[in-house]
């Protein structure tokens, strides 16, 4: 029988508010075997490029990332972020390592080719050094990964976290259980998106039909349920959303996803 290992990636928000991200990496910490973080920081990104006068240029959501923007989602994601998660860890006892793609060639990835947008420097991830990360994941680091991968030609690469959770989880499946976690500001996946306790706790791939035909899975949680279901269809064990407090315990309101 393998190994769980929980994968776990959390969004923005959190990073920006200090007693919700040390909540989260209290209960991170607790999490019992090998376990992965992915983080994001967006919205830090923004307000470092508002203060070096770098406009922020978003469209859909989507971060457009031009040359100086990639200067600036390195120095806040591999930097700031990065840094500031991984010194708190080691102070809760958890031996942890910052990393971006580049390091150990750990996330491949190509620029995104230009269709109807250009997206400038972002990457689309073609690769993972699964065996790098079992290999540390082994001696009992914890690795903690940005959103950043690289394109094996010297060149930077913004790439979506919430992807790159999945990608690694899907790596990870062939030498543990992998047990992905997304941690986001709402307590799960919402029957009634104006009623916050309205989570609803198990979706299989019936019910994820129904819940789209339906409408009720839309707008940004479109691409993250399907990450979730990508990581399912290879291998992953199960998914789970929710806020930073499904990580506790005795958490109960939460989503759990499954084929």
């Amino acid at each position: 029988m393998k190994e769980v290992v929980s994968i776990v990636k959390i969004g923005g928000n959190v990073i920006e508010d200090d007693h919700a991200l040390d909540q989260f990496l209290n209960s991170f910490s607790k999490l019992k075997g090998p376990k992965v973080l992915i983080h994001g920081g967006g919205k830090l990104a923004t307000k470092l490029a508002t203060r070096l006068g770098i406009p922020s240029n978003m469209v859909d959501g989507r971060r457009i990332t031009d040359k100086e923007t990639v200067d600036v989602i390195t120095m806040v994601y591999a930097g700031l972020a990065n840094k500031k998660i991984v010194a708190q860890l080691q102070s809760k006892g958890i031996n942890a390592l910052g990393m971006s793609g580049a390091d150990g060639n750990s996330i491949q990835a190509h620029k995104r080719p230009v269709k109807e947008i250009d997206y400038g420097f972002v990457g689309d991830i073609d690769g993972i050094n699964s065996k790098m990360i079992a290999n540390l994941l082994g001696t009992g680091i914890t690795p903690v990964f940005c959103a950043i991968s690289h394109d094996g030609k010297g060149q930077l690469l913004n790439t979506n976290a919430d992807t790159i959770a999945a990608e690694i989880s899907i790596a990870m499946a062939s030498y543990y259980e992998v047990i992905l976690y997304y941690c986001f500001e709402k307590k799960g996946v919402l029957m009634h998106i104006e009623d916050e306790n309205s989570v609803i706790e198990h979706i299989n791939t019936t019910t994820y039909k129904e819940l789209l035909d339906k409408g009720i899975i839309a707008d940004g949680m479109l691409p993250k349920l399907h990450n979730c279901f990508h990581a399912l269809e290879h291998n992953v064990a199960k998914v789970c959303l929710g806020d930073v407090g499904m990580l506790q315990k005795n958490a109960e309101l939460f989503t759990t996803i499954t084929l």
